[in-house]
């Protein structure tokens, strides 16, 4: 079983606005096919957005703090509803790193869910990813 999809079977939370995020994003892959660069997907997505009344902020910066110190800024491809991260790739597959820096954009928004959408694939690849949980203390000694 992939890692990612470890929380199959629950209530998927979002589900409204990801659905609506994904169909998006599958008209955008039907119009514009494979071999252009993720840019140019970005583009197209947030045309695509607009068109389909999607509330969205494109390339939103967040900052990175350690200790109440700024240490540097994450660039979100997609903030969707202020819910919901969308981060794009033109890549041959998804590796892992691509899950962990999703879910570092989740831990620096303090949101829960996400979608990583591969254009460079046919079909698209669309993957959910969710913030981990940090272990309590109690957890650790079960």
């Amino acid at each position: 079983m992939n890692q990612e999809n470890r929380t199959a079977g629950k209530e998927l939370q979002e589900a409204e606005i990801t659905h609506r995020i994904i169909g998006a994003a599958i008209r955008v892959h039907r119009a514009l096919g494979l071999g252009f660069l993720e840019v140019v997907y970005e583009e197209t997505l947030a045309v695509e957005f607009a068109l389909s009344g999607i509330d969205f902020v494109g390339r939103k910066t967040v900052p990175l703090f350690y200790k109440d110190h700024q240490v540097g800024e994450h660039r979100l491809d997609f903030f969707v509803g202020e819910r919901v991260v969308a981060e794009l790739k033109a890549v041959s597959a998804l590796d892992a790193i691509h899950f962990a820096v999703g879910r570092s954009y989740l831990k620096a928004t303090h949101l829960e869910h996400g979608l990583l959408l591969n254009f460079a694939t046919a079909p698209l690849t669309i993957e959910r990813f969710c913030r981990e949980q940090m272990e309590t203390p109690a957890d650790s000694r079960a």
